[in-house]
C-alpha cells in the first residue's frame, strides 16, 4: 500500500512533512529518494517542525558531515548519504544505533544504503514534476500503514491542500480526494 501526493510550492512540501512529524512514532526509518533538488531536505524540516523541533534549530542537509541529530517529540537524526562511497561508510558511522533506536531517521539518497534498511520503513520516492511542483510517492513497509497514512490523509485534508493518491500495489489507483 501507499501513497502519492502532490505539492505545488516548498510550503505545500513542508506540510506535507510536518503531517509526517505529527503522526510519527519512535523508531520511524523515512527512506528519501529523488533527485538533487527534488524537495528532499523540505520534507525534512516539515517533519521537524512536526516533531517539535525548536525553530531555532536550522534544519539544513548534512551532506558534509552525513548526519545532523535534532530534539523533538523524538530525536530526529537526518542523514545525506550523498557522498558515502558505499555502505561500509554506514557500518563505521554505527547505523544500527540510529536505524533500530527510538528516534525518527530520515534518509536522503536512501538508495545509497538499500540492503541496510530496516524492513519496516517508509519509501519515498520524490520526482519533480516542476519548478515548484513535487510528485511524492509513499510506500509503507511494513506494520505503520494505517496509522500513519491517516495521519497524513487528515493533516492534508485539515490544510486543505490539493490531493492525494491512495494506492495499492494489486488494484489500480483509487482517487482520494484531499482538498476542498
Amino acid at each position: 500500500m501507499g501513497i502519492e501526493i502532490k505539492t505545488h510550492s516548498p510550503d505545500e512540501t513542508i506540510l506535507l512533512g510536518e503531517a509526517i512529524g505529527r503522526g510519527a512514532g519512535g523508531g520511524l526509518v523515512i527512506a528519501l529518494i529523488g533527485e538533487m533538488g527534488s524537495g528532499k531536505t523540505k520534507i525534512t524540516q516539515g517533519i521537524a517542525k512536526g516533531l517539535g523541533v525548536p525553530e531555532d534549530f536550522r534544519v539544513t542537509s548534512p551532506t558534509f558531515t552525513l548526519i545532523n541529530e535534532y530534539p523533538g517529540r523524538f530525536f530526529l537524526y537526518h542523514f545525506d548519504l550523498y557522498r558515502i562511497s558505499g555502505p561500509d561508510d554506514l557500518l563505521d558511522l554505527g547505523y544500527e544505533e540510529y536505524f533500530y533506536g527510538e528516534g525518527i531517521v530520515v534518509l536522503e539518497w536512501a538508495e545509497r544504503a538499500k540492503n541496510l534498511l530496516p524492513t519496516e520503513r517508509i519509501d519515498v520516492e520524490i520526482s519533480i514534476l516542476g519548478e515548484d511542483h513535487r510528485k511524492f510517492v509513499f510506500g509503507f513497509r511494513g506494520g505503520i500503514f494505517d496509522s500513519l497514512a491517516s495521519e497524513i490523509l487528515t493533516f492534508l485534508k485539515s490544510q486543505k491542500l490539493d490531493s492525494g493518491e491512495l494506492l495499492d500495489a494489486d488494484s489500480p489507483k483509487i482517487r482520494r480526494d484531499i482538498g476542498s
